[in-house]
């Protein structure tokens, strides 16, 4: 099939290496994000997806909106079979959905209905699901709202990040991808209406969220940690007012009476900090301007930072 690609990060990109490798099908364009400012310099810098599509000469088109006819009139150009959509980041109108003999298809991070929206591999591991993958599915013009073709599962590791499941479903979705192409007729055929009733929504995380909340429950605050890494990463303020990152943690048994936010320990095995309901034992540090470390040479010299029974700044709660 003649295949129009959209999409811009690094996600995306991986797809689209799995369609120029194959032989069934022919990537006539790209599109993609306009270049962003980006690194210490602010200067542009091209999409994941655009480099890989300019390494294979194929035509990118970085358009602002596709809302215009004039953008809409150059997607018609390509005569494409389908329209790939992965992590692209712009709005699709109705009227651009209609443009390929087959519509347009997006390969979306989560088993839809569950986690529509920005964030579904995070908000996965966040919610504490035991599996996440990748649903294909017919776009329409609400998020994440249309049927679908074919979904793929795989379970959640205990340790699981957010930076590991990525890389797991950037695997996932790929395999599913050229499967569906390979029969689309068919799969458009029996696709499967989303069940509105089993929808939920994957806002986009924040740095305000990443802050630790010592009144949340230890096992959701560890769930945090891996949610938010790589980004925003999990960060407390200690009784000093220094702001560290947190990259690893785990829920300690055993109950204390202290108010949430007490540092009950802090020695080699761990910083262990009370919450509403347990103990959160915090494993790995990231001090300003340092790389992420060990909890052993964190203290090495900044033991002072976890005072024993201080009481660590929280988020504060209207």
């Amino acid at each position: 099939m003649r295949i129009v690609f959209a999409g811009t990060p690094e996600f995306a990109a991986e797809h689209l290496a799995a369609l120029l490798s194959s032989s069934e099908h022919e990537v006539v364009a790209v599109y993609t994000q306009p270049d962003r400012p980006a690194g210490r310099g602010k200067k542009l810098h091209a999409s994941a997806v655009k480099q890989l599509a300019l390494k294979h000469a194929i035509p990118v088109e970085q358009p602002s909106t596709l809302k215009d006819v004039d953008a809409q009139a150059q997607l018609a150009q390509y005569h494409a079979d389908v329209m790939v959509v992965v992590a692209y980041g712009l709005l699709l109108p109705q009227a651009a959905l209609d443009i390929p003999t087959y519509g347009c298809i997006n390969v979306h991070g989560s088993l839809l209905p569950r986690w529509r929206g920005a964030a579904p591999i995070q908000r996965a591991i966040w919610a504490g699901d035991s599996h996440a993958g990748v649903a294909i599915m017919q776009m329409e013009a609400g998020l994440d709202t249309g049927p679908v073709l074919l979904s793929r599962s795989i379970e959640i590791a205990v340790d699981e990040t957010s930076a590991s499941l990525y890389g797991k479903l950037a695997d996932l979705g790929p395999q599913a991808l050229i499967e569906c192409l390979a029969d689309l007729p068919k799969y458009l055929a029996d696709a499967q209406v989303q069940d509105e009733h089993q929808v939920t929504y994957a806002k986009k995380l924040s740095k305000q969220e990443a802050q630790l909340d010592w009144h949340l429950p230890a096992a959701q605050l560890e769930r945090n940690v891996r949610a938010f890494n790589p980004w925003p990463i999990a960060w407390l303020t200690t009784a000093a007012g220094q702001v560290v990152k947190v990259w690893r943690t785990e829920v300690c048994t055993g109950a204390s009476s202290k108010a949430a936010g007490t540092v009950l320990r802090a020695d080699k095995q761990g910083i262990v900090i009370q919450t509403t309901d347990a103990a959160l034992c915090i494993t790995e540090l990231q001090p300003p301007g340092k790389k992420p470390m060990p909890v052993n040479d964190f203290l090495n010299g900044r033991s002072e930072w976890f005072p024993l029974d201080s009481v660590l700044p929280g988020v504060e709660h209207e």
